[in-house]
């Protein structure tokens, strides 16, 4: 892939049906859960990102036979003990925070020590949110500041915790879900609602555990050591990706779009909802549910116009990666201002993606108010692009670079987007996609 293009025009009217790859979240915590059962595991239509690829050179360190098909994938776990590696083995998670912050509660009964790595952004990430439950399992953990390199060894006593998250993180909840499956006795998690993948595939595999949930709180808990057999499983088209077709179809003119076999769990389909709130034309057809998960197709229209938004903060956790595109929509769908408010969680992505959003967006031409935790929009639903607009310096945050090309062919002018190679983290066939839409693309 290269790591540069240039697009010259707007994409002209489309009226397709596509396939989206496997989702991510999904793909990543397959792998995991997979590497602890007994036997044999198998995924159909697992996501061959770099970020899952990572995923399975991971446990692929750590002792764990796979192997990759072209329409499915096979790991032979060995059990919740089933690791075996040398002292000091070095793991790299790449680009991927889920997978290093899931890590962490695999890694909690280990006797060797492991050596956690990253590539250059993901080094820059705080990891201070799994660190400290993990210590209070009884994890040891050393590390400069909270980054990576992370030394992490295992401790013999892992403690039962009970542990509030207050950020509404799946990555935390599932990191501590992740030790339970490896301590005696009973954990319990305070914690604000947010994407709750792992907790459905515990259900589907029949593990302990409880989830009470109340008005604005969830209180999850799992109790005991119980060992699980491999399982197979066919990961749904992912939601996040989706949104990228959703909202190209929306800013289009005259378009349709069929999306099919998407993963529209509720606490993933925050950007669905709130398009609507807007008025934007949205249907999920082919309803179904598949091992606790809600599948659906999407349909879209194109809409000339859209409402401005006062965006729920209650909604934040279940669109925090498709906040780019909700931005990108606003911006040039509404007339009005639209507003979001405690969104400072943006700030700690791959990129800071709530800076990033506000330099687009002035970049052409849209006047927007910003502070630590909160964005503002003017909305302009009569933009014509004609100028030049290079889009860089991004720390190769793939979602930015994804957005870039949405907002190149849909409003004009001629655009240059570096780092192309970034989106194979998430989404290698987006380019191809997007030419099968009709999209130039050089």
């Amino acid at each position: 892939m290269k790591k540069i293009v240039q697009i010259n025009e707007k994409i002209k009217r489309f009226n397709k049906r596509i396939h989206i790859p496997g989702d991510k979240s999904l793909s990543i915590r397959f792998v995991l859960m997979a590497s602890q059962a007994i036997g044999k595991s198998v995924a159909y239509n697992l996501l061959y990102s770099e970020d899952v690829l990572s995923a399975l050179n991971v446990i692929g360190k750590l002792g764990i036979n796979f192997n990759i098909k072209r329409n499915y994938c096979e790991i032979y776990g060995k059990g919740l003990d089933g690791f075996s590696f040398k002292d000091n083995t070095t793991i790299n998670a790449g680009n991927s925070g889920t997978l290093a912050r899931l890590i962490f509660g695999l890694l909690l009964n280990t006797k060797k020590s492991v050596i956690l790595k990253g590539d250059e952004s993901l080094s820059k990430r705080d990891f201070s949110r799994v660190i400290k439950p993990m210590k209070n399992f009884g994890q040891n953990i050393k590390s400069k500041k909270n980054k990576l390199p992370i030394n992490i060894k295992g401790t013999n006593y892992p403690r039962p915790i009970n542990y509030f998250e207050a950020k509404g993180s799946a990555q935390v909840k599932s990191c501590i879900l992740f030790a339970a499956l490896k301590t005696a006795g009973e954990i319990k998690i305070k914690c604000i609602p947010s994407r709750n993948h792992t907790e459905k595939l515990f259900e589907y595999l029949k593990l302990p555990i409880k989830i009470k949930k109340g008005k604005n709180l969830e209180i999850i808990s799992y109790k005991g050591i119980k060992n699980f057999k491999g399982f197979k499983y066919k990961i749904p088209g992912d939601i996040s990706s989706s949104s990228f077709f959703i909202v190209l179809t929306l800013l289009s003119k005259n378009s349709k779009i069929l999306i099919k076999n998407i993963n529209v769990n509720k606490t993933r389909t925050g950007i669905i909802d709130i398009l609507k709130i807007m008025n934007a034309k949205i249907q999920l057809k082919n309803k179904r549910v598949y091992k606790g998960e809600n599948i659906a197709d999407i349909f879209v229209e194109s809409s000339k116009k859209l409402n401005p938004i006062n965006c729920p903060v209650e909604m934040n956790s279940r669109v925090i990666d498709e906040f780019l595109l909700i931005f990108l929509v606003c911006a040039v769908k509404s007339k009005g201002v639209s507003k979001f408010k405690k969104i400072g969680e943006l700030r700690n992505k791959e990129t800071d993606r709530l800076k990033f959003a506000d330099k687009l967006l002035k970049k052409i031409g849209i006047k927007t108010k910003i502070t630590k935790d909160s964005f503002t929009i003017y909305g302009n639903p009569n933009l014509n692009l004609k100028k030049k607009y290079e889009i860089k310096e991004f720390d190769k945050d793939h979602r930015a670079c994804m957005v870039s090309f949405i907002a190149a062919l849909s409003l004009g002018g001629n655009w240059i987007i570096h780092d192309v190679d970034s989106i194979k983290t998430s989404f290698p066939n987006f380019i191809s996609l997007l030419k099968n839409l009709g999209a130039k693309i050089n």
